[in-house]
């Protein structure tokens, strides 16, 4: 029997999870994503990436350091397989 261990203070903000994708597709996909909490007013999320090679973190990454709206990035202390977002919901 395997536990799942939970963060309880990243559990409850929204989550995309983009293993699958490619490197192309990902960026659709969190562009909408990003858009759609800015609209709901979601202060923080989270992007699922895996660790893997590190392709999709890499394209994540690069995506948010040139979006407006993204206050700060950086990956989840207890888990490096995803990415935590604080967006700018001010506006």
């Amino acid at each position: 029997m395997t536990r799942t261990i939970r963060d309880p203070f990243t559990y409850h903000l929204p989550h995309l999870d983009i293993h699958g994708e490619t490197s192309l597709t990902c960026i659709a996909v969190i562009k909408s994503f990003i858009n759609d909490n800015i609209h709901l007013k979601n202060p923080k999320i989270i992007i699922i990436h895996g660790k893997g090679t590190g392709t999709l973190r890499k394209a994540t990454h690069n995506y948010l350091k040139n979006r407006k709206e993204v206050i700060k990035y950086y990956i989840d202390g207890l888990n490096d397989g995803e990415t935590i977002v604080e967006l700018d919901i001010a506006k």
